[in-house]
């Protein structure tokens, strides 16, 4: 038998040992760098303008949550075809939890229904981390446009003037179009809908009288009704909004149509799919203690709001969930955008 070389063994031997060691030494590293999320800034994408009502309770959760995380929360504004720009923008990221979608019920609801050829799937391309708010939404109407006081009085005066009022949006298939597209369908309303690029365009033309109404949420439209520039009919959640608990809700007014009327919509955050479970977890943990901070809380239910704190599991479910009812509700609208 012909001997090899000790050197050769010990080389041989040594290699082997090395690779073998390297195995765990890899995994562990993976390990170890999701452990340690975040060590670099994180930027959260927006899918809609500055100043805008999702904007607005993005910018309120930045700072505390950068401070939660120890690293700072950029925002990335990346607006247009009602969310979906920023939406394809998240679900083509890297996973590694860096870049992150401020999303909501419609960009990862109604869209999935309202435009037949997404690039991406509202659900299987994204990880659903932490929903933040439940927003409610508020008829509001320029009286000098359409002189009425209640509800009821509204109804009354479009249905005797159809195709006559116009009704503002924040662009084809957002949240605020939904509402008032769901509205105009369970009350059998004549209305033309004027959308705009983003929340303060479409207020503003209400302001202006351009448009007769904005179903928006409360709080965009809540510095304009203080200062008696607009009025409010009704809200549109099952129960009053503290923010402005004189209001009605549309669902109490008795009207046909309007019985359990609720088209409040969420805000939440969502990771390209892939991202580690680890990662998501310390997101959604470190969202949820921002939430529970009291000037945070105040500042959103003064604002008109209700705090959503779900675990991933559950934000998941709610996200199919809203993914079904707005489907029915662009059905029964007949609703086109694509």
């Amino acid at each position: 038998m012909r001997l090899l070389p000790f050197s050769f063994i010990g080389s041989r031997a040594l290699t082997t040992a090395a690779v073998a060691a390297l195995i765990p030494m890899a995994a562990h590293a993976a390990d170890h760098s999701a452990a340690h999320y975040p060590q670099q800034p994180i930027t959260m994408v927006m899918g809609f303008n500055a100043g805008s009502g999702v904007d607005m309770v993005g910018r309120l959760v930045q700072e505390p949550l950068g401070k939660r995380l120890g690293q700072p929360i950029v925002i990335d504004y990346k607006a247009g075809a009602a969310g979906n720009i920023g939406s394809e923008f998240v679900a083509r990221a890297k996973p590694d939890g860096y870049t992150v979608y401020f999303g909501t019920a419609a960009t990862h609801g109604s869209n999935a229904a309202l435009y037949k050829k997404l690039p991406f799937d509202v659900e299987a391309d994204f990880v659903p981390v932490a929903p933040l708010i439940d927003v409610a939404n508020v008829l509001t109407i320029n009286p000098n446009v359409i002189n009425v006081k209640n509800l009821k009085e509204f109804v009354d005066e479009v249905k005797a003037n159809p195709g006559k009022y116009n009704f503002a949006s924040t662009g084809n298939g957002a949240g605020t179009h939904m509402a008032f597209a769901e509205f105009n369908s369970r009350l059998g309303l004549n209305m033309v809908h004027v959308p705009y690029k983003g929340g303060p365009e479409a207020i503003g033309s209400v302001v202006r009288g351009e448009t007769c109404c904005i179903m928006n949420q409360v709080q965009s439209v809540l510095p304009h009704y203080k200062a008696d520039k607009v009025r409010l009919l009704g809200v549109t959640t099952a129960k009053p909004v503290e923010a402005v608990k004189e209001v009605p809700t549309i669902a109490s007014s008795g009207l046909p149509g309007t019985k359990g009327f609720d088209s409040s919509i969420w805000f939440g955050i969502f990771a390209p799919k892939g991202t580690d479970p680890v990662i998501v977890k310390k997101l959604n943990s470190a969202l949820k203690e921002v939430l529970e901070l009291p000037e945070v809380r105040e500042r959103f239910v003064s604002q008109g709001n209700t705090l959503r704190i779900e675990t991933p599991e559950q934000f998941k479910k709610t996200v199919h969930d809203d993914r079904i009812k707005w489907a029915k509700v662009v059905k029964d609208a007949k609703i086109t955008i694509d």
